[in-house]
């Protein structure tokens, strides 16, 4: 297990704040995008890129990396901000999110940008791509063991293919496999348990064979211990869920389904900015 102290979780708590600044000007400079996701969600990349994901910036194809598919594709602000803060390329270019002819596009092209595992765009597809990945690397002996990772949405398992490929994966005991669930409550066009209620949502994948645990998506010392239980599980795949707020930091937009989808303005973005880098005005600007 890896170690976390105060001083690193400071760090994580530090370094998610800046992606969420980033976030914020990335979709200003769009025009577009989606706000509460990417928000609520950048803890938990962050966790990711900076202490948990075995990964090299400088040699993004390198073969015995982790994999971590992003299967929510329209949290990628956050990601892509994550990869710009850790060297996969220039923070100046998160400025061409959605533009014509980025690399960064609205949902992630893979062709496009060096690091990303799968495009994503059409919701529920991205734990079967996952499960593909886990399945065609037991034929690969050679290599070293790596794990594959699956971030996905709440809204998106009312999709079947999510359930499908959560048979396979307890079917074919990929203990390397670990799906991490934003459990943010919320979807394009309302909140989940109003358009499709999920709960008792533990019990369902536990009930599929999967080592299920639920936690707070902001407590960087508690997901990331989720983690590494996972990583210790040689039966069967890991879920975590993820409790996260959408719209994490920005108090107009927290918890409000409306800004899944919506982009803030200049107004709201500079109101944003100021809450994010004031922690709430718990600091001096």
């Amino acid at each position: 297990m890896t170690l976390v102290n105060k001083e690193k979780l400071q760090k994580l708590e530090e370094e998610a704040q800046q992606i969420r600044c980033l976030v914020i000007e990335s979709l200003q400079s769009a025009g577009s995008g989606h706000t509460a996701g990417p928000l609520g969600m950048a803890d938990i990349i962050t966790a990711f890129y900076f202490h948990l994901l075995r990964h090299d910036p400088k040699n993004p194809e390198w073969p015995d990396r982790d994999r971590l598919v992003l299967s929510n594709g329209h949290i990628c602000p956050a990601l892509y901000a994550a990869m710009a803060r850790t060297g996969y390329f220039s923070q100046d270019k998160l400025k061409t999110l959605r533009k014509f002819g980025s690399p960064l596009q609205g949902h992630p092209h893979r062709e496009w940008l060096p690091g990303l595992e799968t495009s994503s765009g059409p919701l529920g597809s991205g734990l079967s791509q996952a499960v593909g990945m886990a399945l065609a690397d037991r034929i690969n002996e050679e290599q070293q063991e790596k794990f594959f990772y699956c971030l996905l949405s709440d809204g998106e398992l009312n999709a079947g293919n999510t359930w499908e490929a959560a048979m396979l994966a307890a079917k074919e005991r990929l203990y390397n496999l670990i799906a991490v669930v934003d459990r943010n409550s919320i979807q394009i066009d309302g909140y989940t348990e109003e358009i499709m209620p999920l709960e008792p949502l533990r019990d369902k994948w536990r009930n599929w064979n999967w080592h299920t645990l639920e936690v707070d998506g902001h407590n960087f010392e508690e997901f990331i211990k989720a983690v590494e239980q996972g990583q210790a599980v040689f039966n069967k795949p890991t879920v975590i869920l993820a409790h996260t707020i959408p719209g994490r930091g920005v108090s107009e937009f927290e918890r409000q389904y409306e800004w899944h989808g919506r982009t803030p303005d200049r107004k709201q973005v500079r109101q944003a900015l100021k809450e994010l880098r004031t922690l709430g005005g718990k600091i001096e600007e």
